[in-house]
C-alpha cells in the first residue's frame, strides 16, 4: 500500500523484453534506503516488485497485466517516473490509500498556471464516472491529488508549486498519457451500490 506522496522522480535507464513482459531499469537514490529484493515500489503509481538493486538503480519486472492496463508500455530510456516506497505502519498517511493497482490510462487535455499553482486537467473513460466525486481523491502517475471539479469524462485538479517541482507533472505535455488509480474506498461503494440496484430489481420482477 502506498499514500501517493511521491519521494523521488527517477529516470528509466534500461527497458528490456522479459518473458513476454518487460523488466526496467530506474536511477534513484533516497528509495534505494532500505529498500532490498522483493520490496515493492510504486513506479508511476504501479506497484512493482524489486528484483535487483545496484549502487544507483532499481531494476523490476513488469507483467504483462501492468503493460497492458498502464503506460509502462511506453516505458522507454530516459522517462521520468515517479518512485514511491510502501508505507510502513508507523507511517503518516499523509495523502490517501493507493494500491498501486491501476484502473486505467487517461490523457492530460491542459496544463495551465494559475498564479503560482497549476490547473491540471485529465481525461478519463466514461465507465468510472461514478467512482470521481468533486473534492474526492484519485492517483494520477502514483500522485495523491484532490479533484476540483468534473465535467464531461475530465477531471480539473489544483497542483500546488512543490507537488509540480518534485513529480514528473514538470516533464509532462499536453497529449502525454498518464495513471489513474481511482479511490478505492469509492470502489466499494460503488459495488455495494450496485449489488443493492439488481437486488431492487430482482424483486421488483418478481412482484409482476
Amino acid at each position: 500500500m502506498f499514500t501517493g506522496l511521491v519521494e523521488e522522480v527517477g529516470k528509466i535507464t534500461s527497458v528490456k523484453g522479459k518473458g513476454g513482459g518487460l523488466q526496467i531499469t530506474v536511477s534513484a537514490k533516497k528509495v534505494l534506503e532500505d529498500t532490498k529484493e522483493g520490496d515493492s515500489i510504486a513506479v508511476d503509481g504501479v506497484c512493482l516488485t524489486v528484483v535487483g538493486i545496484g549502487r544507483d538503480s532499481l531494476t523490476f519486472d513488469v507483467s504483462q497485466e501492468s503493460i497492458q492496463k498502464s503506460t509502462l508500455k511506453y516505458a522507454k530510456v530516459g522517462r521520468m517516473v515517479n518512485l514511491e516506497r510502501a508505507v510502513r505502519p508507523t507511517d503518516r498517511l499523509g495523502g490517501h490509500i493507493v494500491q498501486g493497482h491501476v484502473d486505467t490510462v487517461g490523457n492530460i487535455k491542459s496544463i495551465t498556471p494559475l498564479g503560482e499553482h497549476t490547473e491540471l486537467v485529465v481525461s478519463f473513460p466514461p465507465e468510472y464516472t461514478e467512482l470521481v466525486v468533486e473534492k474526492g481523491s484519485i492517483a494520477i502517475d502514483g500522485i495523491s491529488l484532490t479533484i476540483n471539479n468534473v465535467e464531461d469524462g475530465k477531471v480539473g485538479i489544483n497542483i500546488i508549486p512543490h507537488t509540480f517541482k518534485t513529480t514528473n507533472l514538470n516533464y509532462k505535455k499536453v497529449g502525454d498519457p498518464v495513471n489513474i488509480e481511482f479511490d478505492i474506498i469509492g470502489k466499494y461503494v460503488a459495488k455495494m451500490l450496485k449489488g443493492y440496484r439488481e437486488s431492487r430489481l430482482e424483486n421488483l420482477l418478481k412482484d409482476f
